[in-house]
């Protein structure tokens, strides 16, 4: 299954080792992941957003990570999911 990683980014600094951690195990569960965190910084907010619309395009299925309801992106990329017919999973979901 291809599942895009959903999760707060801004205003934490180890954000990119929260997604790595379930991009590995998801991959080691045969998934192809799409993470956000590899995209460089610099770029304005908006931009990131239409990024990532395009990326969960791609996916079947979003991984909410457990902080998502804390991040303004997360919750668009929630909203984005639902609106497309992605299949939602829940980090603590996940067996």
């Amino acid at each position: 299954m291809k599942i895009y990683i959903a999760g707060k980014i801004t205003g934490l600094k180890n954000y990119k080792e929260n997604f790595y951690k379930v991009e590995k195990q998801l991959k080691e569960k045969g998934h192809l992941c799409m993470n956000p965190s590899i995209l460089p910084e610099g770029f304005p907010w908006e931009i990131y957003m239409q990024i990532c619309y395009t990326m969960i395009d791609a996916c079947d299925a979003v991984y909410m990570l457990n902080n998502w309801t804390d991040s303004k992106g997360a919750n668009l990329e929630f909203e984005y999911a639902k609106a497309k017919n992605k299949e939602i999973i829940y980090e603590q979901s996940v067996s």
